[in-house]
């Protein structure tokens, strides 16, 4: 996943909402969010590994995942970022000590940034930032492939406009449907080519091998109850949506 974009405790009603987008080359087969038939946890999933890149739990954890870039990481012999998302989803600890637990196992997988926690209480963390994990103060976050709240165009633009949808699911899609390139002087320098910098600088991303494939939003109220909403995108076919609405354990 590319880039998440979180609304803590900025709503009424609603003390975390968040959009993501998932970017990925077109040919890794995925599967679209579903229940899981093995854990209680709602997800996509990727099949050539078996992780995920963002879910939530029957009983309201919340975790998110993106990749750091760092075209001259070596990930040969690494296991897989998506393995965590799972890992806290089932897991009983805290996010704080999940997160500390992982920080002093984070080479065992490439670069990842990563949030994690409930709609009362969320940490964030870099695993190349070298920092420790640490508590996020209420506010609108964004997170792309950098560390949390880096001011890239897209992290800053998709800041802005969050923080006026936080009223409109459709809103909120249509911040995360934003083909908006950067110029070139306000590019990130990330070891990527001029071209590649161009091409990932949108919020949302579109060429013909690598793109957003799908965007999520996830809204929890304060009395439990949950909406997950999917729409994912595929080359050559009509846009998929689907809603799952629950309540929290």
């Amino acid at each position: 996943m590319c880039l998440i974009a979180i609304a803590f405790r900025q709503h009424t009603d609603k003390p975390l909402i968040v959009a993501a987008n998932r970017d990925e080359f077109y040919h890794r087969p995925t599967e679209v969010s579903h229940w899981w038939d093995d854990v209680p946890i709602l997800a996509g999933r990727d099949l050539e590994k078996g992780g995920t890149w963002m879910g939530v739990s029957k009983n309201g954890r919340f975790c998110a995942l993106t990749n750091y870039r760092d075209p001259n990481e070596q990930s040969a012999g690494k296991e897989s970022r998506g393995h965590i998302v799972r890992a806290f989803l089932e897991s009983h600890l805290t996010a704080e000590v999940f997160l500390n637990e992982l920080d002093r196992e984070k080479d065992r997988y490439p670069g990842f940034n990563l949030v994690a926690g409930t709609k009362d209480e969320l940490y964030a963390y870099g695993s190349r930032s070298g920092e420790k994990p640490f508590l996020l103060p209420p506010g609108i976050h964004v997170v792309s492939n950098a560390f949390i709240n880096t001011p890239w165009p897209k992290t800053v633009r998709a800041k802005e406009k969050m923080a006026a949808a936080l009223n409109s699911r459709e809103e909120l899609f249509d911040m995360l449907c934003d083909y908006t390139a950067a110029d070139d002087s306000e590019l990130p320098d990330t070891g990527v080519s001029i071209e590649w910098e161009r091409l990932l600088s949108p919020i949302f991303i579109k060429s013909e091998t690598y793109g957003t494939r799908s965007s999520t939003i996830l809204e929890i109220s304060k009395n439990h109850s949950a909406v997950w909403t999917e729409r994912t995108v595929e080359p050559t076919k009509p846009v998929k949506e689907q809603t799952f609405s629950f309540k929290i354990n």
